[in-house]
């Protein structure tokens, strides 16, 4: 017969990875990829005939972030919802296979971390609020040709959260606080880089801005809000 442990180890192996991870997180994830998969038949033939080819493209029309279109809705004082739907969709399309895999293992990674202590509304709020953040701070500061898209600025949002995370646990434990911003340094070097090699930085004005309401939603937003993050800082 077989021990206790034994069967346990058996029943551990058997239990999904996923089981592990917070639903919103799935969620997100599952609905990002899925959309990928969508375009990648569409591209290869088999979704849409001769027309699937060009679905990514029309989607990036219809759903991206441009700043020629934010500018019409400026100068003319008009705010149609379909052009304003833009900020809140065009973190659901992506330029291709691999822009939407890693968004896809960032919201695994690092939103399983934040969604494990913040709640499932608390962790849509800090995505898509830090998305739209982004977009506005892309199409107000930048004059880019380019369009926006992709879930970059609100994962950016999401490691804002966990900076946050980092930053109340280091404060409790009397830590060096700056600590808690290693990760978003070490990012945004890299986004620089990569910045200076392409000439455009519309992403990295996306992101940081993402970054930054993601970490100051996170004060309103997370398990006792701002009255638990002073009586952190009391403790001091």
């Amino acid at each position: 017969m077989a021990s206790t442990e034994g069967r346990a180890a058996m029943e551990d192996h058997n239990v999904s990875p996923f089981n592990a991870l917070p639903p919103v997180v799935v969620a997100l994830a599952v609905v990002i990829g899925g959309l990928e998969l969508l375009f990648q038949a569409a591209s290869a033939g088999f979704l849409g005939g001769q027309g699937g080819v060009g679905w990514r493209i029309a989607a990036m029309q219809d759903y991206a972030v441009l700043d020629q279109v934010a500018d019409w809705m400026w100068e003319n004082r008009s705010f149609p919802p379909e052009h304003m739907l833009r900020f809140l969709t065009y973190p659901l399309i992506h330029g291709g296979f691999v822009h939407t895999a890693f968004v896809v293992v960032f919201i695994l990674a690092i939103g399983k971390m934040v969604a494990e202590v913040f709640s499932p509304m608390a962790f849509v709020v800090i995505f898509w609020l830090s998305a739209m953040a982004g977009a506005l701070a892309y199409v107000t500061f930048l004059n880019s040709p380019y369009p926006l898209v992709g879930g970059y600025p609100g994962v950016y949002g999401l490691i804002g959260a966990f900076t946050f995370l980092m930053w109340v646990d280091l404060t409790h434990r009397g830590g060096n606080r700056a600590r808690a911003f290693g990760l978003i340094g070490m990012l945004l070097a890299i986004q620089l880089i990569f910045g200076v090699l392409q000439g455009e930085f519309g992403n990295v004005v996306a992101d940081l801005t993402g970054f930054a309401a993601g970490f100051l939603l996170s004060f309103v937003v997370s398990p006792g809000g701002w009255q638990r993050v002073l009586g952190k800082l009391r403790q001091r």
